[in-house]
């Protein structure tokens, strides 16, 4: 555990910034949302990472879920199309959920916006990806809020769909969550198979470190470089509430 005082905090808060965003450079397409910012990938046609705070506040939304899919008004034809999904065994699977959104009709209008979308086998979908998101939004709950980056890893001659685009399917999804708030900083990263699991979700964590090397992505960057050295080496289990 990492001893960290109120004022080491608020630097890294106040002075380092969104420590939610990973690391980007100028030739990626940033979009800044509401409720979550993205990194977007033209050629899979889905984000590389989704990345957002979810408060405990947040938990609490009320907005009701919409359904309705929408061609990012940012990324007019870069995204995926709604269609792209149709006769095909994958859902329109969303990278920061609808349930983390429902605090502004606007932000759960942004979750189902086609650049926070990718194809998810259902029986993945509805199963444990379903499973890990709610146990996110207890944690977000538990300890007041925390940092969420996410995202299906995108490599080299994935299989596609889409009646308009050539839409990849990931092969694994990933999700890497920090909570910096007191009394202990922890962090943990899950990497999923895209297909139906019976498993655990305690037997697919990783190291934030490990998930950086397959993917390529640095994500707490801006934390000072002690504290993410240790955050992002460790994986401790019984950091984190499970039941």
């Amino acid at each position: 555990m990492i001893e960290v005082r109120f004022l080491v905090l608020f630097f890294i808060a106040f002075v380092y910034g969104q420590v939610e965003l990973p690391e980007y450079d100028a030739n990626e397409i940033i979009i800044k949302n509401k409720g979550f910012t993205l990194s977007f990938n033209e050629s899979h046609r889905q984000s590389n990472w989704v990345a957002y705070e979810l408060t405990r506040a947040e938990t609490m939304g009320t907005s009701p879920r919409t359904n309705y899919f929408l061609v990012d008004p940012q990324l007019p034809g870069l995204c995926a199309l709604p269609t792209d999904y149709k006769g095909t065994d994958y859902d329109r699977g969303h990278l920061a959920p609808a349930a983390d959104m429902a605090w502004s009709k606007v932000t759960m209008k942004e979750s189902f916006y086609m650049s926070n979308i990718s194809p998810q086998h259902y029986s993945f979908n509805r199963g444990i990806w379903k499973k890990l998101e709610k146990l996110v939004r207890r944690w977000a709950s538990e300890y007041e809020s925390i940092h969420i980056a996410t995202a299906g890893i995108l490599t080299a001659d994935l299989d596609k769909i889409g009646r308009k685009n050539d839409v990849s399917v990931p092969e694994k999804y990933y999700k890497v969550i920090l909570d910096y708030k007191e009394p202990e900083l922890k962090a943990i990263g899950f990497i999923l198979p895209n297909k139906k699991i019976k498993q655990p979700l305690q037997n697919f964590v990783f190291t934030v470190d490990h998930i950086e090397e397959l993917t390529g992505i640095n994500f707490f960057h801006s934390l000072p470089h002690d504290v993410e050295e240790d955050l992002e080496s460790k994986s401790d289990l019984n950091s984190w509430i499970w039941d």
